[in-house]
């Protein structure tokens, strides 16, 4: 087994390896051709197997069978017919898990804390017909290996093939945390769009869906301790996410190995409560909304009355409750002072308590904080509410960067977790123009858009020390959805959101140690896009079809 030399010129791979994304760790690949019997198995070593990896399996099959993916060359698979004549026939893969490892199902694992699931697998598949074998820790590992092994294969005339064997991949994560985030509340997401999502994030190993149900304009999540939010805080009846519809989502989510993270954005952010709670609220639509929030409308949780404290603690004991993970965001990003300098009521309790504007906030955000953590959960907040706010965390608080990826070494500074999600690499919704009305010549605030170049090219480690580095968990790419509903979500996600995958699966270096690039990089992104769209995902292209089927052929100096 060797590791590939050179992750900077095409020509070192093997043709075959120009399908797999994110790119393995380990891997050991050769260049003969190898179809797929028409009796083709896979079988489970486990006397038990958890009905989730039946599903995996039963799943892998179908992608085998039906993903019909005609190979990326001149001629899409035309000139090789003869190779695949004459080719052996893989006959069955056997799964197995290492001796002595806990069978598990599939969802067990991938809810476990983050920094103990087990994603590793080893997956060799030989070139003369023999059994290929996928072996793991766990059965979340295997679920891993078996992602990898329906990227390799290709079909032409109704014969399924490979043309890369034998193939030995050792595979582990680089980052226990690599998310993307959908916001809800902009824009309502049916449950539909939400499974047909975590689907296509499952394609390319992403583990966390970072779900950001409520916000200022609407609150669809209906939770039976308070039904009134969504009741009158969702856009309309039908706008909802029902506990059912949260249990289906969460469900599915961990049994393709994905790990769900609620947020309920607080202090700020919270407008729609207001709809049926205007008494908890700071300058309640106040005008102009610029002046009291960074989007409209303006509104913001009191968190220096008791009653607010009570309430929000008691919301974020009952989503808690909700969720197999451990993580649930509690948000916490732009606040706006204006609107309790302005509070008369604000002003009063602050004056009763004794307690200053920051004081009150670290109480509000122990409160609720303490509350997860009495659920068993660890609360995640945005990086305002360790660098701009005076609030006392608990250690294990995990903060995401957003603002800037300079802020991180900021973050780290402090000894806090972190969460990669910068706003300069991996914000998809920027550079399409600004939605605040009466602005005809204004830009988004995070112009340009974000290419997955340039999310392709971001180091998780840069600016940190050595010391540093076990604080980044990994990260995420995000999606604000001022802009976005379900008629655009494949291709505004799909598959730029496939970059920052291989970025905390891999690393910021390929195995050989040379950083990732964007020329190796390109093709198998091709590769990986029109496999999400022979399975139904409507991701955009990334090139004419000319330049996808000539790799480099369309480089600048080429």
């Amino acid at each position: 087994m060797f590791a590939l030399k050179s992750f900077l010129i095409l020509g070192a791979f093997p043709a075959g390896v120009l399908s797999l994304w994110p790119i393995p760790k380990s891997m050991d690949a050769g260049s003969t051709f190898l179809k797929l019997s028409s009796q083709f198995n896979i079988s489970i070593s486990l006397q038990s197997p958890p009905s989730d990896l039946l599903a995996a399996v039963e799943t892998t099959m179908y992608y085998l069978k039906n993903d019909k993916l005609e190979r990326l060359v001149v001629g899409r698979g035309a000139y090789d017919v003869q190779d695949v004549q004459d080719a052996k026939a893989l006959s069955s893969l056997k799964l197995s898990l290492e001796e002595g490892a806990q069978v598990n199902s599939i969802s067990t694992e991938a809810v476990k804390n983050i920094g103990t699931r087990s994603e590793e697998y080893q997956l060799h598949i030989p070139a003369d017909g023999t059994a290929a074998t996928l072996t793991a820790n766990s059965t979340l590992g295997l679920f891993r290996g078996l992602t990898t092994f329906s990227q390799f294969w290709y079909q032409y005339d109704d014969q399924i093939y490979m043309i890369s064997a034998p193939t030995i991949i050792q595979d582990t994560p680089a980052y226990p945390f690599r998310g993307f985030m959908l916001d809800t509340a902009r824009n309502y997401f049916p449950p539909t769009d939400i499974i047909h999502t975590l689907d296509a994030m499952s394609w390319v190993k992403l583990n966390v869906f970072h779900w950001h149900v409520t916000d200022s304009q609407s609150f669809p999540l209906e939770l039976a301790e308070f039904p009134e939010l969504a009741q009158k805080g969702a856009y309309s009846s039908a706008a909802v996410y029902t506990p059912a519809n949260v249990q289906n989502i969460t469900t599915h989510a961990a049994a393709i190995g994905i790990d769900v993270m609620l947020e309920i954005d607080t202090p700020g952010h919270t407008t729609s409560i207001s709809a049926s709670h205007p008494e908890y609220m700071v300058c309640n639509q106040a005008s102009p909304w610029s002046t009291y929030a960074n989007e409209p409308p303006a509104g913001q949780l009191r968190f220096t009355d008791p009653a607010v404290v009570n309430f929000t603690t008691a919301l974020f004991s009952a989503v808690a409750k909700t969720l197999p993970g451990s993580l649930v965001s509690t948000g916490g990003d732009e606040l706006n002072i204006n609107c309790y300098d302005d509070d008369a009521q604000t002003q009063a309790e602050l004056k009763s308590s004794g307690l200053t504007l920051e004081e009150s906030l670290s109480k509000f955000t122990q409160s609720t904080h303490g509350a997860l953590i009495a659920e068993g959960k660890t609360p995640v907040v945005w990086e305002e509410m360790v660098l701009d706010h005076n609030v006392t965390l608990a250690n294990d608080t995990i903060v995401m960067v957003w603002i800037s990826s300079n802020d991180a070494a900021s973050v780290a500074a402090k000894n806090y977790r972190i969460v990669q999600a910068p706003s300069d690499y991996f914000y998809l919704d920027c550079g399409a123009g600004e939605w605040i009305g009466d602005t005809p010549e204004a830009t988004s605030w995070c112009d340009p858009f974000k290419t997955w170049q340039k999310a392709y090219t971001f180091d998780p480690l840069a600016n940190l020390t050595d010391s540093q580095a076990s604080l980044v968990l990994g990260g995420e790419q995000l999606l604000w959805t001022e802009q976005s509903s379900p008629n655009n979500l494949d291709s505004i996600v799909w598959p730029r959101a496939a970059a920052s995958a291989e970025v905390f699966w891999t690393g910021a270096t390929g195995p050989s140690g040379s950083p990732l690039n964007v020329t190796e990089a390109l093709p198998r992104l091709h590769d990986i896009r029109f496999r999400m769209e022979q399975r139904g995902v409507k991701a955009i292209v990334l090139q004419p079809l000319w330049c996808a089927l000539r790799p480099n052929a369309c480089d600048l100096y080429a």
